[in-house]
């Protein structure tokens, strides 16, 4: 099994059992979001800034407008965090002490850096296109020339990362279980809706049937898994 080995910085301190360092958990969990928060320093300023991201292989790439001055600021190499978290449930316990929540998360660290050469960025950005809606590059226009030079894409090599989750009924004082007071977990989850069509869409353009996974009430994290899973070749696996 691959796995990081965690340091001072990745290494899960508090209820440290909750803390797993293989691929085999840490990638799903990132697969499975849609947004991640990018946390970088600037000037001795914190700052986290949430966006849309990828994976592919150990490297995690993030994309937005050339003139952003988050992108600008990481395009020369800088050391940044990357986090993830899914709530998955809230945890009603017999105390306010053990009230809790069921969540999925990891932390990555690495070194932000500028995809530089416009054929990787260009694959990179069809890559994060099918990645969201499977073979959606086959039904749109390719990117042009001037589109590649208005988006900056970053690559981060996940250096370390660790996962920490919690999942499962609440963990009550013995004692507290004798009270009449309701205990247990309210689940949460992102439900996908129906497709709403464009306004100006050309009459008898239907609903891509490669979407066809987007259908109402499906989760939105179990998607983007499934999604993610189908792009990634053997030697990425």
């Amino acid at each position: 099994m691959n796995a990081y080995t965690p340091t001072e910085r990745s290494r899960v301190k508090r209820l440290h059992e909750r803390g797993k360092y293989d691929e085999a958990t840490i990638f799903p969990i990132l697969d499975s979001a849609f947004i991640a928060h990018i946390a970088y320093v600037i000037d001795g300023q914190p700052f986290v800034t949430p966006t849309a991201f990828w994976r592919e292989g150990r490297t995690l790439y993030w994309h937005g407008s050339a003139a952003s001055r988050m992108l600008r600021f990481q395009e020369g190499g800088v050391p940044a965090c990357v986090a993830v978290t899914h709530l998955d449930g809230l945890v009603l316990a017999r105390s306010g002490f053990h009230h809790s929540i069921n969540y999925r998360s990891v932390m990555a660290f690495g070194t932000a850096h500028l995809v530089s050469d416009p054929r990787e960025e260009s694959r990179q950005l069809d890559l994060f296109v099918d990645r969201l809606y499977p073979g959606r590059r086959d039904d749109i226009r390719p990117n042009e020339i001037q589109e590649l030079k208005g988006t900056t894409v970053i690559a981060m090599e996940i250096e370390e990362a660790s996962a920490k989750t919690r999942s499962g009924p609440p963990k009550d004082d013995e004692p507290d279980y004798a009270l009449d007071c309701w205990a247990g977990v309210i689940p949460i989850s992102q439900i996908v809706g129906e497709p709403i069509a464009d306004p100006k869409l050309k009459p008898g353009v239907a609903f891509p049937k490669r979407l066809a996974g987007y259908a109402a009430s499906n989760r939105l994290d179990s998607l983007l898994l499934e999604n993610a899973e189908a792009l990634v070749s053997p030697a990425l696996a």
